[in-house]
């Protein structure tokens, strides 16, 4: 059982920490845990003993690294497929890690269900995020993938503040978001398979037989 005397947090609010934990890591990872661990740091939010980890020196001035890093490649056509590509097998884990890490010591059985929670998020925004930017960057123009980009810095950071000032609002949105990439994802696959099978394809010059 959890217990509730030692959180410094209530039940709703731990949930939604562990659930847009994952959510906002399958997006930007590195502003999550800088943005968290800062905010922790400075005493504007009280975090569980298991992410008081992120509130360290050497983990926040690595995160803030990262995170430079990120906002410039995330907004480079194609480079951001391919960082987004890389950080599959980091994105989606690291999500499972910090929302099991939010019921540090409250029992295996909850830090296994919440890492599973969490890693199921951070997977569905990471496939969402990629997929989208894929089929953004069959366009030759640059501006829909900065926009794109910035829209996404503005949506996890919102996400990060009702995290901990609206914590059932930000359930009840995790929620919407979960039917709606389970209606999207589909959809993007098929259109990055039509992308990938276009640029496979021959392409048969004048005058040559096919």
């Amino acid at each position: 059982m959890i217990d509730l005397a030692n959180l410094p947090l209530d039940l709703a609010a731990l949930l939604a920490l562990a659930a847009g934990l994952g959510w906002a890591s399958g997006l930007r990872l590195y502003t999550t845990l800088f943005v968290v661990g800062l905010a922790g740091k400075l005493g504007w939010i009280v975090l569980p003993q298991g992410l008081r980890l992120l509130e360290h020196p050497w983990v926040l001035g690595a995160a803030g690294l990262m995170l430079a890093v990120e906002f410039l490649a995330d907004k480079v056509p194609l480079l951001d497929s391919v960082w987004d590509t890389v950080h599959t097998f980091i994105r989606i884990p690291a999500g499972a890690a910090l929302a099991a890490m939010v019921f540090g010591g409250q029992g295996v059985e909850w830090q296994v269900a919440m890492a599973l929670l969490g890693g199921s998020l951070a997977a569905g925004t990471h496939f969402t995020k990629a997929g989208t930017r894929a089929i953004i960057n069959a366009s030759p123009e640059p501006f829909t993938n900065v926009a794109a980009s910035v829209g996404e810095d503005v949506v996890v950071l919102t996400g990060l503040w009702l995290m901990f000032t609206h914590p059932w609002l930000m359930l009840a949105l995790l929620a919407l978001l979960v039917a709606m990439i389970a209606w999207l994802l589909p959809k993007l696959w098929r259109g990055v398979v039509g992308l990938v099978r276009g640029f496979s394809l021959p392409r048969w010059s004048a005058g040559s037989n096919p």
